[in-house]
């Protein structure tokens, strides 16, 4: 029985694009600004096509309030 979760991969996606892009050093909190992680996270969701526009702004919303918190920068803990 396969439970693929769409949402759960996107955030897996997330969570490496963060490590890759960061300036923080290695093993550092992988911070990006919140501009880069709403582009790249609108932009996989439009290829998956598995989670709403609804949900996809509420999530982003979401998250811009903790970066809102954090100089404008996404930590993976956000998500």
């Amino acid at each position: 029985i396969s439970c693929w979760n769409p949402l759960q991969s996107l955030l897996s996606s997330m969570k490496q694009a963060c490590e890759v892009l960061t300036r923080d050093p290695e093993g550092g909190a992988a911070r990006i600004p919140f501009e880069t992680f709403s582009f790249l996270y609108s932009y996989l969701v439009s290829i998956d096509g598995e989670i709403s526009k609804t949900e996809t702004e509420a999530f982003l919303q979401g998250i811009k309030e903790q970066a809102d918190k954090h100089s404008g920068m996404v930590l993976i803990r956000h998500f």
